[in-house]
This record gives structure tokens, C-alpha cells and sequence, in this order.
């Protein structure tokens, strides 16, 4: 009997060296894996063109939204983006020799942005690489080109800030063996150029899934394919065909007029997605405008189930409604249709009747501000009701707008008010019992 566990023991322990020298191997063919550019920088007025081109695929990619903090300077990084698993600050790409990239090659930028290799070993998915991963080599080359030309900050950022054992970046090269496909887009034979213009655009550079596909236990993406994701308190819509909680009833135009100002007949954006409009999708052509929309429109519905409405005589439905009559109902009108392409309706919007409420108990708490863009310069805004309204209040007015003009959503508890009010860090009810609306 004592031989044979000794002989068990030994063979556990030969599979654990083995896998141990396997998986280093794997860590180490990553970090020294060879990229060469296939296409190269051009020069003279062909170069000029090619900086205008990367300068286009960086707004197509979003590249200041995560590189540029609050109050920094544009691309200098320090940007906090906040994950399960910790906070990770983003990067220095401008110019600068010491704290940017400003020393480095276009091989060394290519193995950053497409498979997710920096100086610093193996990147965090934060870094969309697994997105940016289907970008073409030209558009790649032009990028860099572009890049080269941001004037240089001087902003050291201790990108890394995750507890141990997340703060192991050998640990990511298991992480891309799972769900990191490295491969550059390839166009479906059978479809139009205008269906795979707008694939290329939102699962490349557009880098969609990164927010809008929910995330597993270890932050890859689940095969929920765009069908909604939470972040960072909010929640990414669902941009699938579903017409209760997608983009089922939006025409190509309606997505085309979202994506260039902000606002459409039907809603109009708030949180991240603001900011990806502003400095991003705003500067995006027609033409592109248009191949995303197409290609969003052929994305077969998600199959979420959609709850029935709670009815007018529910408790929470009575007090609701007189909430949204004294605090909501003279912007958004008794209707609930809001203001064509400035105040959005809530009656029908995907987002109110979300599965999950996150985003909407943001803006109530916190209020939003609309983008501003070329076309819509003069956005409007939405106050914060933190301080105004107690988390019953607030969670009756929203169950009692997820549940009528024809939408149908699950409630919405006061806990989940309180919980969002100290995740969110929103203000706190200044009212007392006398001010609640019963």
C-alpha cells in the first residue's frame, strides 16, 4: 500500500513539473514571440496622409477616452479604470522618452495593441488587445504613425495597482491560452462590404463587446454575444435585434443619428457611452456610421425573458406614479415620450426596460449630462435626485417608469437605491420622514 501511494505521489508530482515547465514555456514563447511589421511608415506627403488616416483609426479605437485622465493631458494616461479584480490605471503613449513610448518600435507598439504585450510583460484585457487584435496591419501602421506625433507629457503612472495574486502578469499568459483569439479580421466571403466594414469596425477597432458582452468570473467574455454587460455601475445595452430590451425596434438611422449626436427619437446616452460618443463615434464617416448600424441590425435578438407588467394598483406603482407627477413628469411629460432628440422617452426605451436597472439608478442618483458634439452642441442635462429623494421614493419612480406606457421591467428595491447611493458615492438624502411621498 505504501508503494503504491508513493508511486501516485511521484506521478502527481511529475504532471505538476510538467505542467509547471509547459506553462512557462507558454509565458515565455509570448513575451518573446517575434511580430515584424508588414507595413511600413511612408514618407513626405504620403506620410502626412498616413498620420491623417491613424489619427482616424484612433478616434474609430477611443484611444483618449481610457488614455487621458480627468483634468490630464490628451493620451498621457492615469485614467482609472475600475475592475473586479481592482483598479488599473491606463498608460503614457505620448511621445515622451522616460514615462511614454516614445523609445519604442513599431513592432513593440504592435505586440501592445494587437497581442496584448508590454514593457512590462503581459497586458490586463482592460487593454481591449483582444479586440484590437483584428485590426489590419495598415490600419495598425497608420496608428502608429499617427502616435508618433503626440507631443510628449512627462506623467510617470503606476499602471498596475491590483492585489495579489491579480498583480501577476505571468498569470495572463493562461488568461489569452482561454479566451484570447489573436488572429486579424476576416471579412465574411458571402456578406457585403458595407456587413463587413461595420463586423470589422464593432468587433475591432470599435472594440463594442469589451462593454457591451458580460464578463465571467474571469473577466473574458461570455457568449452572450453584445447582449448587455454591467460596468463600472453601469450597464452596457443590450445591441442585439431584441425589441423590449435591444435594438429590435430601432431603424439603421435611428442607431446612425444615436451615434453621431448622442440623441435619437428614442433615448439619448449617458455615462460611458457619452464619452465614447464625444470623442469618438461623433467623428466617425456616414459611411462607417452606416456599416455599423447594418451589421448591428443583423445580430439575432437575445432571448431575455420579458416580465409582466405590475399593475396601476400596486403599492409601489400608486406612489411611483405620484413621484414621477411632481418630479419627472414636466421634462418627460405625463406620457412618458419625452422631448424628440433632447429629452429621452421613457416609454419604450430599451435601457428602461433593462434587466438590469444600474444605469438608470445612476442617472436618477447622479443625474448625466448629454454629449456634446458637432450636432448637437448645446446637449441637455438631467439634475441629480440623491439629496432630493429618500431610496423608497426613488426605487417607486423607477418601478413605476420600467412598468408603464407599455414597458415591463422587474422592480426596483430601496436596498438597491441605498447599495448604488454608497457604491456610486452619490449625495445623501437631505429630506426626512415628513418628505416622503407615501
Amino acid at each position: 500500500m505504501g508503494k503504491k501511494l508513493r508511486r501516485a505521489a511521484y506521478s502527481v508530482a511529475a504532471v505538476a513539473v510538467a505542467g509547471a515547465i509547459g506553462y512557462t514555456a507558454l509565458v515565455q514563447y509570448g513575451l518573446h514571440k517575434s511580430y515584424p511589421p508588414t507595413v511600413q511608415l511612408s514618407s513626405g506627403d504620403a506620410l502626412k496622409e498616413q498620420i491623417k488616416r491613424g489619427e482616424y483609426v484612433s478616434r474609430l479605437s477611443d484611444c483618449t477616452a481610457c488614455h487621458t485622465a480627468e483634468g490630464g493631458q490628451p493620451f498621457a494616461g492615469g485614467y482609472t479604470l475600475k475592475t473586479p479584480f481592482g483598479d488599473i490605471l491606463s498608460s503614457n503613449i505620448t511621445s515622451d522618452p522616460k514615462t511614454g513610448i516614445g523609445n519604442w518600435t513599431q513592432e513593440q507598439f504592435d505586440r501592445a495593441v494587437r497581442h496584448g504585450i508590454g514593457s512590462h510583460g503581459y497586458l490586463y484585457a482592460a487593454m481591449p488587445y483582444n479586440a484590437y487584435a483584428k485590426l489590419t496591419d495598415q490600419d495598425l501602421a497608420d496608428l502608429w504613425a499617427y502616435i508618433k506625433t503626440i507631443p510628449p507629457v512627462d506623467n510617470e503612472v503606476v499602471e498596475n495597482q491590483l492585489p495579489f495574486p491579480f498583480n501577476q502578469r505571468w498569470t495572463l499568459a493562461g488568461w489569452n491560452l482561454l479566451f484570447f483569439k489573436d488572429q486579424v479580421f476576416k471579412p465574411q466571403p458571402t456578406a457585403s462590404e458595407q456587413f463587413n466594414r461595420g463586423a470589422y469596425l464593432v468587433d475591432g477597432p470599435g472594440h463594442c463587446a469589451s462593454c457591451h458582452t458580460a464578463k465571467n468570473l474571469l473577466g473574458g467574455d461570455s457568449s452572450a454575444y453584445l447582449q448587455g454587460g454591467a460596468l463600472q455601475g453601469w450597464y452596457a445595452a443590450d445591441l442585439t435585434s431584441n425589441p423590449h430590451s435591444g435594438l429590435g425596434k430601432w431603424s439603421e438611422e435611428d442607431i446612425v443619428s444615436y451615434l453621431r449626436s448622442g440623441t435619437n427619437k428614442i433615448t439619448a446616452s449617458s455615462g460611458p457611452m457619452t464619452e465614447a460618443i464625444e470623442n469618438s463615434t461623433q467623428y466617425m464617416t456616414d459611411e462607417d456610421l452606416k456599416a455599423i448600424a447594418q451589421y448591428l441590425k443583423s445580430i439575432p435578438a437575445s432571448d431575455k425573458p420579458i416580465p409582466t407588467p405590475l399593475s396601476s394598483e400596486n403599492t409601489a406603482m400608486i406612489t411611483g406614479k405620484k413621484v414621477y407627477e411632481s418630479q419627472c413628469g414636466a421634462c418627460h411629460v405625463s406620457n412618458g415620450t419625452g422631448v424628440r432628440n433632447m429629452i429621452p422617452s421613457l416609454a419604450g426605451n430599451p435601457q428602461v426596460n433593462s434587466p438590469n436597472a444600474s444605469s438608470l439608478i445612476n442617472v436618477v442618483l447622479n443625474g448625466t449630462e448629454g454629449p456634446l458634439t458637432h450636432t448637437n452642441p448645446t446637449a441637455a442635462g438631467m439634475p441629480e435626485f440623491a439629496q432630493k429623494l429618500s431610496d423608497s421614493n426613488i426605487a417607486d419612480v423607477m418601478t413605476y417608469i420600467r412598468n408603464s406606457w407599455g414597458n415591463s421591467a422587474e422592480p426596483v428595491s430601496a436596498s438597491q437605491i441605498g447599495k448604488a447611493r454608497k457604491e456610486l458615492q452619490a449625495q445623501p438624502w437631505q429630506g426626512d420622514s415628513m418628505h416622503v411621498v407615501k
